[in-house]
């Protein structure tokens, strides 16, 4: 079946043209970085890519018959694959299962209805927002479209100079943008989750027959995989032996276990000096987030008031860190939710605990880093292990209270499509209740986010969960 299944695959990719490997490189943007794609330059690494992502596979090639479907190879799509254009329509009407978004297939259309003259006219007026070494002549509708992305000048949420130049030069097409943005509207008002709202003091907003009104809860857009970074800094190994944090390691398998299987791109720097931790911080705030939706950022290690220590012994401020991801600092998360976990104690101090029967063994430690209070910047939260002033504990063996709590919590009500603030308030509610070394711990969460979060699970392994 594998022989099959990659000789088929060799048979399409040795009859796609080169434009033919760059529509599908554009369609499937929302799946693969960009920075990947642009290192493909054979259908067959193409595909292989999606096989490692396994967004294709031997017993489901809806995917790639949709992409077949889109770049109107329907000679493919009949003759490898047994299906047809009339199959394909109707397959992809049902809710949920076309996997090109709506806002890239828009693009692809408009660049396929201009002519080679509309191309010219577009990159004469785009010549003062785009470099002009992007804007050769051989340059691509795609490409230029692919430009504009990457220089903030359009997006899902903002078509306006798209749809400004389209008017100018082709009015028939600029129609598809207006289209798009009136069912986007009417999208987005189905997405708003309702909650109800107590209003017994005041009756006389109440509906008929004392009807209780709704409020609109919107939730974060979460449609792209990878969903963003998850950027783990773990320090384990110091300058001091004596301040080796044992158990750490742990802490890092428990998130790349649970971020990787949420679908975002995982990576765990160990060991870092504070100004390798500012260094590293700033490096991932400098990335194009265009295509992500999310950046996720844990951090491990000790340190003082309102400040991380590097492992050289030297210390970086919490609140600099944070700052990098402002709506100035880093464009292309603003508006996205940007996540910060910390596990650090706020002080030396333990939090007095009620008389409840012990949960844990003496192999546990404290990590003496505090927490400022984020910039007031939105879109950003950030869970703390411990209230100020006091303790947070590691078990040695087993990994962090905190940390071990907060992954169990995402694996049990992810796939339950609770929010990420009722999971932590969940994971509140479960490391409050222990005592440790007689102490209690107690995590704490500061919020700007203006809208419900809620990770999306793969489906097949959602089932597995």
């Amino acid at each position: 079946m594998s022989t099959d299944f990659n000789k088929l695959l060799f048979d399409i990719s040795e009859a796609l043209a080169t434009s033919e490997l760059a529509a599908l490189k554009f369609l499937s943007l929302e799946f693969i970085p960009m920075s990947r794609l642009e290192a493909i330059q054979r259908p067959q690494d193409f595909f292989k890519v999606l096989k490692e992502r396994n967004m294709i596979e031997a017993r489901n090639l809806s995917f790639l018959k949709e992409l077949l479907f889109r770049i109107s190879r329907i000679d493919l799509l009949e003759t490898h694959l047994g299906s047809s254009r009339e199959e394909m329509e109707r397959e992809l009407q049902i809710p949920g299962t076309a996997k090109v978004s709506a806002y890239r297939q828009l693009l692809y259309g408009i660049a396929e209805d201009l002519t080679p003259e509309d191309v010219k006219n577009v990159k004469f007026l785009l010549q003062e927002q785009i470099p002009k070494n992007k804007l050769q002549n051989n340059a691509s509708m795609l490409k230029v479209l692919l430009e504009m992305e990457k220089n903030g000048i359009i997006n899902e949420n903002d078509l306006a100079v798209l749809k400004d130049i389209l008017k100018r030069l082709r009015a028939d097409v600029k129609k598809k943008i207006d289209t798009y943005e009136e069912k986007r509207k009417e999208n987005d008002s189905q997405e708003k989750l309702p909650y109800p709202v107590p209003v017994s003091g005041h009756p006389a907003r109440q509906g008929a027959e004392g009807e209780t009104p709704r409020l609109l809860v919107e939730t974060y857009k979460m449609k792209n995989n990878p969903h963003g970074y998850c950027v783990i800094l773990n320090n384990y190994i110091f300058k001091n032996p004596c301040e080796n944090r044992e158990g750490t390691v742990k802490d890092g398998d428990a998130v790349k276990r649970v971020f990787n299987w949420l679908q975002f791109e995982t990576i765990e720097h160990m060991d870092l000096e504070a100004k390798q931790i500012w260094e590293k911080v700033k490096e991932y705030s400098q990335k194009d987030h265009s295509n992500m939706d999310c950046f996720v950022c844990f951090i491990f290690s000790h340190g003082e008031k309102d400040k991380i220590k590097g492992t050289d012994g030297r210390v970086v401020n919490i609140k600099d860190l944070l700052s990098c991801f402002s709506g100035s600092n880093c464009p292309s998360l603003a508006g996205k939710p940007k996540l910060f976990f910390i596990q650090a104690c706020q002080g030396s101090v333990g939090h007095p605990a009620v008389v409840v029967e012990e949960d844990f063994s003496d192999h546990l430690e404290t990590d003496a880093v505090p927490l400022t209070s984020i910039p007031d910047r939105a879109d950003i939260l950030v869970g703390m292990a411990t209230v100020e002033d006091c303790e947070c504990y590691r078990c040695t063996e087993t990994g962090s209270i905190y940390i071990q709590c907060l992954c169990d919590k995402m694996e049990l009500l992810c796939p339950l499509r609770k929010d990420l603030i009722t999971i932590l308030t969940e994971v509140n509610k479960e490391v409050g209740r222990k005592v440790l070394k007689g102490w209690k711990q107690m995590p704490k969460i500061t919020s700007t986010l203006r809208k419900q979060l809620i990770f999306p699970i793969p489906q097949c392994q959602s089932a597995e969960k």
